[in-house]
């Protein structure tokens, strides 16, 4: 359920030996599922299988790590093209003197790794890594406070690295190399029929959902009453033909629960629906548990509710839940898309107007004091920055002003400009022409390898029950990709294939819904409940004393900023106080 994997390699013995046996001497290497031959040792961890058609007698049915080597031995560093599903693994190979480490497309499994140059070490968890001297890396908290996540591969340790969703990494006598092995090519060029798509859309859906039972007594679903998890869990309760186990949070606030959602999708195929409706004591009881389980600070506040789900399921007797990620990601279901769109019309206006019309947005414009206009001139303003940077426009760290928030001091190492070339280098890495595909494949980094998916990972741990996510299954990740590019976002209508497809089969009213998830209201209820104010207050009066942030602004953000703007600015209260809860995990 919660796998590890843990490794150490003395790189001059292997990569320099003479002697074979001397060559895999002093290798360390701790999973459950581990496979060695004469010449290499292989481990992994995940829910994965290996394409081996081979003849020459290789049992399918063997241990994945043995199916695994097998592969190696024939492919080698090409032996990724080879597996598909959630993995991590490691090969020690003696005979070509390397060590290879890799993760699924989506890091649905993580690798974290140290090396000096003498040593290699690595873990599933970047605090599990040994072999370093465990500095904080004052960067990577500027890249937590930019991103409310660290974004791989760096971590919150200065010497480990993560290696990022779809890459592996090579060591061997030519050096260190970090590989992207599953290319990001989009075929824009097919137009299927609907009809043909359709059929094989909700095929694929079944089968992976289905491929998610084998083995497992009692198998639940994530449940928000979004269009993801309730396809997910309409299909659980057809493929077995009973009330499958749902479940879903809700919140004692307005503007932050669609429980009645869960509900309709619930009704509509006959789901055993479970709710849990979590409170600011449920906050208090937990934050500290759910910030210090991460292995490095984590700012995303789905984490939290999507803990007391996974905590009901667990103990309602599930071995493993079912999420709908990926939906968004993968067939354009996100609001920024069409907002993305939107500025990008500006570009088609003619050069010369362009021109005529900026100078009349910039800042001091009276028309910007003009209402109506001053949205026009807003638009002009966000429609110039290229992407990606659009889409940090409104970044909560950048719009207060990292000056007035963070120590100066502490600001004196830190990089501005890190998150922006971070974000350049990953647009780059997709070379899909439309802009639709363009962002999918950014997504996929951001919100579901460093985000979404840590989120449900690390819930899933602490309540002590798996977790599978059929929509990023890899058969249904490559028919995305085959799709037509006005199929996932048609003029302004998001995730038009995917609705329409399942049209008839999800409610109609989920069907029509803006997608809101689990959202916590962690700023309305911190100005309504002193305890968790107390907690906020402590945790920021803390990060100040740290010298991470400026006491001042700590005392604005909660006396004036907050109670003006709960909802806005308990964003920034709320990855604050994680990161202080974080930082505490190793006190005494």
């Amino acid at each position: 359920m919660n796998e590890k994997i843990f490794g150490q390699v003395e790189l001059s013995s292997l990569l320099h030996a003479s002697a074979a046996p001397d060559m895999l001497a002093g290798i360390a290497l701790r999973c459950a599922n581990i496979a060695r031959d004469a010449t290499a040792i292989c481990a992994i961890i995940g829910q994965s299988w290996v394409d081996d058609d081979r003849s020459d007698g290789t049992d399918a049915h063997s241990g994945l790590a043995t199916r695994l080597l097998a592969a190696w031995q024939e492919h080698g560093s090409e032996v990724c093209s080879r597996i598909r599903g959630a993995y991590s693994f490691a090969v020690v190979d003696a005979q070509r003197r390397c060590v290879f480490l890799a993760v699924d497309r989506f890091a649905i499994e993580t690798l974290c790794y140290f090396t000096d140059g003498k040593i290699l070490a690595f873990a599933d968890r970047a605090d599990c890594v040994p072999g370093h001297d465990r500095q904080l890396d004052p960067q990577a908290i500027f890249d937590y406070l930019y991103f409310h996540m660290i974004p791989a591969p760096r971590t919150i340790f200065r010497q480990v690295r993560r290696l990022p969703a779809a890459h592996a990494l090579l060591v061997d006598q030519q050096g260190v190399h970090q590989i992207r092995h599953w290319p990001l090519r989009f075929d824009e060029q097919r137009r299927p029929s609907f009809d043909a798509a359709r059929d094989s859309f909700r095929s694929l859906i079944r089968e992976s959902v289905a491929e998610q039972l084998a083995g497992e007594q009692r198998v639940g679903a994530f449940l928000s009453g979004g269009t993801d998890s309730s396809t997910v869990a309409g299909m659980l309760c057809q493929i077995t033909g009973t009330a499958a186990p749902v479940y879903s949070i809700g919140f004692d606030a307005a503007g932050y629960d669609e429980m009645e959602y869960a509900r309709i999708a619930a009704r509509h195929f006959g789901c055993e629906h479970h709710e849990y409706y979590v409170t600011p004591a449920d906050l208090l009881a937990s934050i500290p548990a759910v910030a210090k389980h991460h292995d490095q600070p984590f700012g995303n506040s789905s984490a939290l509710p999507a803990y007391y789900c996974a905590q009901v399921a667990q103990a309602d007797g599930c071995s493993r839940l079912l999420a709908g990620d990926g939906g968004d990601e993968l067939f354009g279901g996100n609001s920024r898309y069409a907002m993305q769109r939107l500025f990008e019309y500006y570009h088609s206006v003619p050069q010369a107007i362009r021109q005529a019309i900026e100078p009349m947005c910039a800042d001091g414009s009276p028309l910007r004091r003009i209402p109506g206009l001053k949205q026009a001139t807003g638009y002009v303003r966000h429609s110039r920055v290229e992407l990606p940077a659009r889409l940090q426009s409104f970044n909560l760290l950048m719009q207060l002003d990292p000056a007035q928030v963070l120590n100066a001091d502490f600001l004196a190492d830190i990089d501005l400009h890190e998150p922006a070339r971070h974000m350049q280098a990953t647009w780059a890495e997709c070379q899909a022409q439309s802009l639709i595909n363009r962002l999918l494949a950014y997504d996929w980094r951001y919100t579901l390898a460093d985000s979404d998916l840590p989120k449900v990972r690390g819930a899933v741990q602490m309540a002590g029950i798996a977790v599978a996510y059929p929509l990023l299954s890899d058969r249904l990740t490559d028919f995305s990709m085959t799709l037509p590019a006005d199929w996932k976002l048609r003029r302004f209508r998001l995730r038009w294939f995917f609705k329409e497809a399942l049209r008839g089969f999800l409610p109609d009213e989920i069907i029509s819904k803006k997608k809101k998830g689990f959202g916590l209201p962690f700023g309305v209820w911190t100005t309504r409940n002193p305890a968790l104010l107390e907690l906020a207050r402590d945790s920021l009066d803390t990060l100040a004393k740290r010298g991470i942030v400026r006491a001042d602004f700590v005392h604005r953000l909660l006396h004036e900023h907050l109670p003006e703007h709960p909802g806005y600015f308990g964003e920034m209260v709320w990855i604050l106080t994680m990161l202080e809860q974080w930082l505490r995990r190793d006190a005494a």
